[in-house]
């Protein structure tokens, strides 16, 4: 009998100590339907006509510092998880037990919080290599094929001013020494970074054609000369998660600084 209950008590602790982490995913991944929504707003605010998109960026600072602060979030969010694959194997571990219902009269509970429908629906997101970005990207598309009236140019027009401006930040010394703290750095490539992601998700040539309004020679020389261990991630999400990297028409030496 003794040894009919350790298996039993083991499969009790490993139940106990997913089950926190399980309500921890979901509350990412609701967070994420939420940075969903709030991004189309704001793309909604920066890119409708009369004015310019730079009009916008330099009218509506602080609605352009929230788009910053999502990006970052966003990037920090997918960095850390691509450096866990625990997360996968322990949100499994939760899916199996659920559905075969092996454990009872054990904390099952939380089915009324994370059901079977909803197991699937996390699963989906979180076996993506950047779960937020994807999410982000995903809305930016949907954001310029449901406002067909709106034209393409305001929305990538906005993405390469930000990615633009993000670099000039960072290459040149008067005003990179102003950053207070590495993190504030971190903060500036990472939204860099995203905006030259988003923008090759909506533009149909992507960023890394030769007739890109991003810089991408210049955006990829300044993560370069960062330390690589600040910059391996974002260099990561360059090559991994744009859509355009391996067209025909990237540059063969764009190509060549992400090998």
């Amino acid at each position: 009998n003794k040894f009919k209950i350790k298996p039993f008590i083991y499969m009790e602790r490993a139940w106990n100590l997913v089950c926190p982490l399980v309500i921890k995913l979901k509350k990412f991944y609701s967070f994420s339907l939420r940075l969903e929504e709030a991004l189309k707003s704001l793309l909604v605010s920066l890119t409708c006509p009369p004015l310019t998109p730079t009009q916008h960026l330099e009218r509506e600072q602080a609605l352009a510092k929230q788009f910053a602060e999502i990006l970052h979030f966003t990037l920090r969010f997918d960095e850390l998880k691509m450096r866990i694959p625990a997360i996968q194997n322990d949100f499994s571990y939760y899916r199996r037990t659920i559905s075969r219902n092996r454990i009872n009269n054990m904390n099952l509970d939380i089915e009324n919080e994370v059901n079977n429908e909803m197991a699937n629906r996390m699963s989906l997101f979180y076996a993506e290599a950047t779960p937020m970005l994807k999410t982000l990207s995903n809305a930016t598309t949907n954001f310029v094929t449901e406002n067909k009236t709106l034209p393409l140019e305001n929305t990538t027009d906005c993405l390469s001013t930000m990615a633009s401006v993000c670099k000039v930040m960072l290459e040149t010394p008067e005003y990179s020494s102003r950053f207070s703290s590495e993190d504030t750095l971190l903060f500036c490539m990472r939204v860099m970074v995203g905006v030259i992601i988003l923008y090759d998700y909506v533009h149909p040539n992507g960023a890394f054609n030769k007739s890109s309004k991003i810089d991408m020679k210049g955006c990829i020389k300044v993560l370069k000369d960062q330390p690589a261990d600040n910059v391996e991630g974002l260099l990561n999400a360059l090559k991994f998660t744009t859509k355009h990297l391996n067209d025909e028409s990237t540059p063969k030496n764009i190509r060549a600084m992400l090998q």
